[in-house]
């Protein structure tokens, strides 16, 4: 079961990106762009996440994901239930998002410094 705190260090230290709360959520960004959000009692992540790609990831196991409220679906967006991933899971949905939000010079950076993937090395 992963947990906000098992991705909250990873996303502060990843390259130009922040967090912030908004109404009371906390949210990561880089730049105006949220990248990742949590529900406000922690047990699901929304993660930025390509459109064309998310039924097929939804449909895989609609256990851990679900597509978003109507409202975002216009967004490249899906949300994951946290009690169902584990912490790896979770920290590579970030790194992931977060890589979508970034120029790719600074994902090759990350995959360099990294090279076993989130929270090696």
């Amino acid at each position: 079961m992963a947990v906000v705190e098992d991705v909250r260090p990873l996303g502060a230290g990843l390259a130009r990106s922040y967090e912030v709360y908004v109404r009371g959520r906390l949210k990561f960004r880089v730049g105006q762009l949220v990248y990742v959000a949590f529900s406000l009692d922690g047990s699901g992540m929304g993660f930025a996440f390509p459109r064309e790609e998310r039924a097929g990831l939804v449909a895989s196991d609609p256990r851990r994901f679900r597509l978003p409220s109507a409202s975002d679906m216009r967004f490249n967006w899906v949300e994951a239930d946290l009690a169902v991933l584990d912490a790896a899971e979770a920290q590579e949905l970030v790194v992931d998002a977060w890589r979508m939000v970034v120029p790719q010079k600074l994902s090759r950076a990350y995959d360099l410094a990294h090279p076993d993937g989130p929270g090696a090395g």
